[in-house]
């Protein structure tokens, strides 16, 4: 009885397998293949039928997950492929904003031959903020000395204030340490002053003139005058969007938006003086 127990479903198959061959036995020398073969059908087919739906099932499944794999790899290659995209197009569009940049500056440089150029890339803030002034990528080595002024295409941005031998820093108009002489271009005037100072922590750059009869109108260009050498003329400093008249201190002084955004630079130009002895225009 244990040995029936322990062996119960080899005997089962090997019973199966009997009764099997038997009828086949049977069948030939009865000749009667066909309700036989039929009786078979009958037993094996439900069977057949049941493996064969159970060998599509986990064949189709098989399918799904070597698609599925195949599917989650080429998702990834895809946004790989789209990351280098999105990199390569960030690298073109700030080499075309560049070079942009430096033509721009090239074509100053040319236009105003009189002058050598230095050209000089933003590294960082000179302080706090712009106003406190911006780190350059030149110094001594380069040829920069203190005084010398800085520009860009659009105009004046301000004067070297400190070097070192790869680095120097530049205070921009805004500043109150920086004055600059300037001219009206359309009253012809060059009695003005261009100072910087601070109101409510915000830069402001005005123009003060040196009496109350000064003409000076909203709108109007001011550039430098070029008087007492400290920088050279006709270079753009800003427009007039303001004119304030303070009859406490007999003058006239208008606000000035300045040509160059002092918050987006990212390259000036040093302007090399003729005379490198006193650093004059």
């Amino acid at each position: 009885m244990k040995f029936i127990k322990k062996h119960k479903f080899i005997i089962i198959i090997v019973g199966l397998c009997a009764g099997f061959f038997g009828l086949l036995i049977y069948s030939s020398k009865s000749n009667s293949i066909n309700s036989v073969q039929n009786g078979v059908g009958v037993v094996l087919n439900p069977i057949q039928k049941f493996f064969y739906s159970v060998n599509t099932k986990v064949k189709n499944f098989g399918e799904f997950v070597f698609s599925f794999s195949n599917v989650k790899e080429e998702n990834e290659r895809l946004k790989k492929e789209n990351n280098q995209l999105k990199k390569s197009l960030t690298d073109y569009n700030n080499a075309k904003k560049e070079n942009s940049e430096l033509r721009k500056l090239l074509n100053y440089a040319e236009s105003n031959s009189e002058y050598k150029y230095i050209c000089s890339d933003i590294v960082g803030m000179g302080g706090e903020s712009y106003v406190d002034g911006y780190t350059i990528n030149k110094g001594s080595k380069d040829g920069i000395k203190k005084r010398m002024i800085a520009v860009t295409d659009e105009g004046l941005v301000g004067q070297v204030v400190s070097v070192g031998r790869n680095w120097s820093i530049i205070q921009t108009l805004g500043n109150e340490n920086i004055c600059v002489a300037a001219f009206n271009e359309r009253s012809n005037e060059t009695n003005g002053i261009v100072k910087g100072y601070r109101e409510n922590d915000e830069p402001v750059t005005t123009m003060e003139t040196s009496n109350l009869d000064s003409d000076i109108l909203k709108g109007d260009k001011i550039i430098t005058s070029g008087l007492g050498g400290i920088y050279p003329k006709g270079i753009s400093i800003g427009q007039v969007t303001e004119v304030v008249e303070d009859k406490s201190s007999f003058i006239k002084y208008g606000v000035i938006k300045p040509s160059v955004d002092m918050s987006k630079l990212e390259k000036v130009l040093i302007v090399v003086p003729n005379d490198l002895r006193e650093v004059k225009y």
